[in-house]
């Protein structure tokens, strides 16, 4: 048998770990792995490469992906997704994983739908917009990037009086956001899911002021329909002395060595998606719920509406 593996959108920490555990797993139930460079766009252009053992050794560590990425817009057209499922044909492949976001997985999803093409979905991405996995590959990780860029912030912020907003990625989720906020004792965190009222952040950070704070951080997610910088420009023009700096974080969250947690997910999800594989069947998305490692078929895990994490909202209102 025959598998096809490729990374495809917005790179993410731990792809490079779930390379090299569907790489290793399927050489251990005796297929042949090929590689696919560049994502959707290499699969058109047969950018195909037989791997092994030697091939994934080391790099469980390493951030990025070995594979590289690409967004294809040739591979959302009917012409681009017949040339890549030609080039899958020419190339014997059983099988297809990818490993992305909700692009990688839709495109993934349409492949299957219009050829009948094997193809299974594993989720790299740090913004963890899937609905159908409580965790995607790189959030931790992207998580833990950003609590470090808050702790030096904090720093440089106390000493100079502030207050910083720190914008972080996930598109329109805020999970990033919240997770980083509520780890890191933001004093407001801002969420696409979430309505926000600037007369009560204005009012809990002049409260802060009132009693002798020094600084404050406000974590706002990518999404949220009021740009940093108006947002800065409108609380220096509310709050009388406040001094209010902009910190991007921008790509720096996509990069870095994968903590633990997501080598583990992505080794446990790597593997179990090759024994679906082995096991026979035709697609798949693979993630975790709990501790347990899941499979929906791909269009009903794409279906599925991502939950907004209220606890998580109700227990930063009463802490923050």
């Amino acid at each position: 048998m025959r598998i096809g593996i490729l990374t495809s959108g917005g790179d993410a920490p731990g792809m490079n770990a779930t390379i090299r555990a569907v790489v290793r797993g399927g050489l251990y139930y005796g297929m042949e792995i090929f590689g696919i460079r560049q994502g959707y766009e290499g699969l058109i252009n047969g950018e195909f490469v037989q791997m092994g053992t030697a091939s994934v050794a080391d790099i469980i560590h390493r951030g990025g992906t070995i594979l590289q990425t690409a967004r294809s817009a040739a591979f959302m057209t009917d012409e681009g997704l017949k040339r890549g499922y030609e080039q899958l044909q020419k190339h014997k492949i059983d099988a297809l994983v990818v490993i992305g976001g909700d692009g990688t997985l839709t495109g993934g999803e349409r492949l299957h739908s219009v050829t009948g093409m094997r193809v299974f979905g594993l989720p790299g991405t740090i913004d963890n917009d899937l609905a159908y996995t409580d965790f995607t590959i790189g959030f931790d990780t992207s998580v833990n990037t950003v609590l470090s860029a808050i702790g030096n912030i904090r720093d440089t912020s106390s000493s100079h009086g502030r207050t910083t907003i720190v914008e972080v990625m996930g598109r329109q989720c805020g999970d990033i956001a919240l997770h980083a906020g509520l780890a890191g004792g933001a004093e407001t965190i801002l969420v696409p899911e979430k309505s926000y009222d600037l007369d009560d952040i204005v009012k809990k950070l002049q409260a802060g002021r009132d009693r002798g704070k020094r600084h404050s951080i406000i974590i706002k997610a990518e999404g949220v329909d009021i740009s940093s910088e108006k947002l800065a420009e409108t609380l220096t023009e509310r709050m009388e002395g406040a001094e209010v700096k902009v910190v991007i974080l921008g790509y720096i969250q996509r990069g870095g060595s994968p903590t633990a947690r997501d080598r583990i997910l992505a080794s446990r999800t790597g593997v179990r998606c090759v024994e679906l594989i082995k096991e026979g069947v035709s697609n798949a998305a693979v993630g975790i719920k709990g501790d347990t490692v899941v499979d929906y078929p791909l269009a009903v895990a794409l279906a599925m509406e991502k939950d907004s994490h209220l606890e998580y909202q109700r227990i930063c209102d009463i802490l923050l």
